[in-house]
Parts: structure tokens; sequence; C-alpha cells
């Protein structure tokens, strides 16, 4: 088969996105080829079963963002171009523990008034339109991006509030108020608001969407083939070395894409003056935040009669959240509660053996839950530590083709997709890759192929 060639690093949702998109862009002849390290594509999309009965639960990537109610919306029109069905979430709990509350844990009309305040100037700093437009722009104008969400926090006259709102944005922001900007914590708060934007899953587990998008891209796929080394060839195309287990081997292709974490990026070995245009684009967007997943089956939901939401938060671990897995799994016979920790807390408890962080989760359940620990089946854990962006998009915010594009000059036929360029989200990863398609379609029309 004649055509350009194009070498996609990453397995994940950034590359099959990306392949799927091309797919769609291209009006050019082209040969595609993914390289994935792991087993299994899906890369941070990991729907799981636990061994002691047949109930799934999310294990990495917890919902979907649907900004519908402010504007287009690409990943809503993705899911539905793949005939998914989906299923609403949503939740409004914030459970604060007073054995854990040193303040203690009764709001008077100091702390309400707090909160208004706080709320009221949120909405004032970001309007809906501009929570939607805000990964498009770039520069340092905005300037709560100066900031750091801490000294935002810092401003609210109540040690109980302050708590409370820690609590409720602490697993979104996956860091901590100190480690972000005001803006991306801001975000994160006002995200709870249905006027800002809605949550919900893919039925069946989210993991559907990438089986569906393997399923339509025309592309060859390598699994278990470890990428090591990227250069320019002295054709002017790009070299990828790959290695699995023992065996190397070497392709060249007119065009690459690496949609891998940012974290992994110095991972692989960077040819010529790629490796300085590789080392500032990491440093830039340097701002590891992590994830911890603990997900327990119970014999029953034992949890249904207090709370019947799709999820809670929970001010353990500097503020988690506890979805209700069963509620989207379609589960008649058991109950399962997924802990979704993030920030400094994922990170450290992360060197845990699954043993501890299972009890460990069990203890943080609030006083009128704990009889729930008897029905206790099984439990499973999933380290996501240095999957996501602290701060997404980086400081300052750059356009979006020097986002994508570390070497404009020198390798103008290499491509970054990631959604650590946007939102750390599975939105933001499909806005990375729409954008990189379209490029590449627009420059595969330019050149001549055989």
């Amino acid at each position: 088969m004649g055509g350009l060639s194009v070498g996609i690093v990453g397995g994940g949702p950034g590359g099959l996105m990306t392949a799927y998109c091309l797919q769609k862009h291209s009006a050019t002849p082209y040969r595609a080829t993914i390289f994935e390290a792991a087993t299994r594509l899906g890369g941070k999309i990991l729907t799981d079963t636990f061994a002691a009965a047949p109930v799934t639960y999310e294990a990495g990537a917890a919902e979907l963002y649907d900004y519908s109610v402010v504007g287009h919306d690409p990943l809503r029109q993705l899911v539905a171009e793949l005939g998914l069905a989906t299923t609403p979430m949503d939740g409004n709990r914030v459970i604060v523990n007073p054995e854990r509350a040193a303040d203690g844990v009764v709001w008077g009309a100091a702390e309400y008034r707090a909160l208004e305040q706080f709320d009221r100037r949120a909405r004032e700093c970001i309007s809906p339109r501009q929570f939607y437009d805000a990964d498009w722009k770039d520069g340092p104008c905005d300037p709560l991006a100066a900031r750091s969400f801490q000294s935002v926090l810092d401003q609210v006259p109540s040690d109980s509030v302050r708590r409370f709102l820690r609590t409720l944005v602490h697993s979104d922001l996956a860091t901590e108020p100190h480690q972000t900007n005001a803006t991306y914590g801001l975000q994160n708060y006002l995200m709870n608001d249905p006027a800002y934007m809605r949550l919900y899953t893919i039925d069946g587990g989210i993991e559907r969407l990438p089986r569906e998008l393997a399923n339509r891209i025309g592309a060859e796929v390598l699994l278990q083939h470890q990428v090591f080394r990227v250069e320019r060839a002295a054709d002017g195309r790009i070299r990828v070395r790959s290695r699995r287990g023992d065996a190397v081997a070497e392709r060249a292709f007119d065009f690459v894409v690496v949609a891998l974490p940012n974290h992994l990026l110095p991972a692989i070995e960077w040819g010529g003056t790629l490796a300085d245009a590789i080392r500032r684009h990491h440093a830039h967007y340097d701002y590891p935040a992590h994830y911890l997943r603990v997900a327990v089956l119970f014999d029953r939901p034992f949890w249904r009669r207090h709370l019947a939401d799709s999820y809670f938060m929970l001010d353990a671990f500097g503020g988690c959240c506890v979805y209700d897995e069963s509620a989207r799994n379609g589960s008649d016979t058991h109950g399962v509660l997924g802990w979704l920790l993030g920030g400094e807390p994922a990170l450290r408890m992360c060197a845990l053996s699954d043993e501890e962080l299972i009890a460990a989760v069990l203890d943080s359940l609030p006083p009128f839950l704990r009889h729930g620990r008897a029905g206790v089946v099984e439990g499973r854990v999933h380290r996501w530590d240095r999957a996501v962006s602290g701060l997404p998009a980086g400081y300052p915010v750059r356009p979006l083709d020097a986002r994508h594009l570390p070497d404009p000059d020198g390798h103008p036929n290499l491509v970054l997709v990631g959604d650590y360029l946007f939102d750390s989200t599975l939105n933001g990863v499909l806005d990375s890759a729409d954008f990189a398609a379209e490029w590449l379609a627009a420059e595969m029309g330019q050149r001549p192929y055989s």
C-alpha cells in the first residue's frame, strides 16, 4: 500500500483519538502504525473486573465531562458517533467526619456567609463561557494564573469552610492548592455547578470508548513495543526504535505523533536537536499530579439508605472522592465503592501494599457507614502516580501550535499530543488529538507520496 507513513507512539486515548481523527481529516493516502508498550490499548482508561464476582468498576478515568450546556462538545459528539450509551452522574455530598475535624463541623451564619462570598467571587472571576473557552487561550493575560490557589483559599475567613473547599476539589486537582494556580483551582470548584458542566459515564464501562476507537482505526497496532529512541533520519523522516523483549526494531516515518504523558517523555532517547527541544517542552509542563484508585467489592450496597448519589466527597486523605461504582455497572447482587485519592497523599500511599491501602480506605468510612465493613468481599488497587498534570497547559499558556510542535523548524513532522496540554481530562486529550490530526492532514496534503 502506497502513501505517506505516520507513526503514533502511545496507544492510550491520545494515540487512538489522533488515529481516529486523522482518518476523518486526511484526504491523502497514508499508513499508520501505533506503538504501545503495554499489553492493551486504552492507557488511563481502564474498566476492570473483580476476581470474586463478575462485577466491573472503573480503575482509571472516573468520568467524562459534558460541556454541551455551554457550547459544542466534541467528546459528546465522538461518544455518539461510536454508538455508546451514557448515564449522567451526580453528587452533592461533602462528608466531614467529626472524628477528623479538629475545629468541629457545626456551621453557623458566619460559615455559610464565607462560603457564599467565595462562591460569588468564583463566578465573578470565571463565567460559564470563560470556563468553556479557557483551554484555547494563550498568554499570561489571566491574573489568576499568576497566583496560587492556596492564596485564594487563604482569604476565606473560616477554617471549616477552607476544609470544606479543599475536600471538595482535592481529588479533581490531583495536587495541592499551593502547587497549582488560582485559575485551575476555581475551575475545579465551579465544575460542581451544572451551569458550567455536567458529568456522565459510558454504559458498560468507559473502556468501551478506546475499544470502539480501536475497532474503527485502520492502523497497524504493535503491542508490547517500548519505544526507546526517536531521531531524525538522513532523509528528513523520523526514525523510531522500539524494543519487544530482546528484539529491537527500527522504522522511519514521514510523520510521528508522540501521545505519551509528559513524565514519560524523558524516558525516550531523543536524537540531535530534538533532545533540547523535548527537554524544554517537558520542563514547561512538568507539574506532576497523582491519583490512586482503590475499589472495594461488598456483598451489598449498604450505603444506599444514606447516600443515593453517583459519588460523594470525603474529607479523608486530604479530600477524596468515593464513587458508587455499582450504580453504573448494573450489578444487582453486589455493591462497589471506589475511592479516588489525589495529590501528595496519593503519592505517599502508592508505596503501601494493596492490603494496607484497602484497610486505610475502609478505615476512612464515616461512622454511619462503618457497619458495612463486615460485607467486604474483595479489594483492588490501581496506582496512577504522575499520570496527570497539576497545572494543565503550563504557565504561561502557549499557543496551540507551540504546545504541540516542540521543534517546528528542525522537526516539523514531529507532533506531541496529551491531556496535559489542555485540562487533564479526556475532553482535553480529544481537543489535543483533533488539533494534531488537522495539522497533520494539512501537512500531508502538501507532500508528494508514492
